[in-house]
């Protein structure tokens, strides 16, 4: 944690009765309840030179002082000249559409090259907002668009929209097998007993809900467009898998590649060659944290995942 500085108010009459962390939020909006009240926790909030805990209620007039802290990476996170597609971009939001290979936030062993170390370079001001603004992500070889947000206040709205479910994320996921119709899958994921870097359907997980749709059928495969209620991590891939239709090229839950019936030697060559997942995040939509209008944004599927298509539809029309 790196210290941004003190902040100091005073309490205002009519806040007389309110909890200290209720006051608080009133006071400095920037920040989440929750943030504060680690803050509260940590000591980093004096009342009239005194820690006090959340709960206490408030009498009006006290003098506030607070020491907030910006979270920061475990290793260094330098800044550095990546590439990024950048959508959109104004004063508080950046809009960004992700290819595949690149990995979202530094980790233990990896901590140059992805998309974090691109926006410390693109808007050095990132540095003061917790993980260079991105308040979701997207698997290492998942395309498609995501939001960073560029200031604190900006941060805090698009978290809370994030928790309340209120930010609309379709995909288009490639999955092994044909589905009789479109439907949802409502299993919580936790990670796996075993290989702790996987997640698996687990009664003692968190909820989980996945809206899915058929958008175009082949022979032995089905383009999906999926919609997320919630964000867990690898949660359309587990989902999907769950019910028999494993996302294609999955590395990690696709298993087998499948073939249909008479499928010549160049279609499975492609199909076997696609060595992600595929799945494309092509629509994103939200309640913009300035102007409070819904703004959304589309990207195109990828090259690889196009070609792949392509290849599947003649595949099909030849075989009628």
């Amino acid at each position: 944690m790196s210290d941004s500085g003190c902040l100091r108010a005073i309490v205002p009459d009519e806040y007389a009765g309110k909890r200290l962390d209720q006051a608080l939020s009133a006071l400095f909006p920037d920040y989440s309840r929750s943030r504060l009240q680690v803050w509260i926790r940590e000591q980093r909030v004096l009342v009239d030179g005194t820690f006090l805990a959340a709960k206490t209620r408030l009498s009006g007039g006290e003098a506030i002082e607070m020491r907030p802290t910006v979270e920061v990476a475990a290793g260094p996170v330098v800044a550095e000249d990546i590439l990024l597609d950048i959508i959109h971009e104004d004063a508080d939001i950046i809009v960004i559409n992700k290819p595949a290979g690149l990995v979202m936030h530094p980790a233990a062993g990896n901590w140059q090259g992805t998309v974090q170390n691109a926006l410390l370079y693109h808007a050095p001001a990132l540095d003061a907002v917790p993980r260079a603004g991105i308040v979701h992500r997207l698997d290492k070889d998942t395309t498609g668009l995501f939001v960073v947000a560029k200031t604190l206040r900006a941060h805090k709205l698009l978290v809370e929209q994030l928790q309340a479910r209120t930010v609309s994320r379709h995909y288009l996921a490639l999955v092994n097998g044909n589905p009789v119709s479109g439907g949802s899958v409502d299993r919580p994921l936790g990670r796996h007993p075993v290989d702790r870097k996987r997640m698996a359907v687990r009664d003692s997980g968190k909820p989980t809900v996945t809206h899915y749709r058929i958008a175009e059928r082949f022979r032995a495969h089905t383009l999906l467009s999926v919609a997320l209620e919630t964000g867990r991590t690898h949660q359309i891939r587990v989902h999907m898998a769950s019910i028999g239709l494993p996302l294609l090229g999955d590395p990690v839950y696709g298993g087998r590649p499948r073939f249909a019936p008479r499928t010549d030697a160049a279609v499975q060559a492609a199909i076997s060659a696609f060595k992600r997942q595929a799945l494309h995040a092509f629509k994103l939509a939200l309640t913009h944290p300035r102007s409070g209008e819904t703004v959304s944004w589309q990207a195109d599927v990828p090259s690889d995942m196009q070609t792949l298509l392509d290849t599947l539809r003649e595949d099909r029309d030849t075989h009628g």
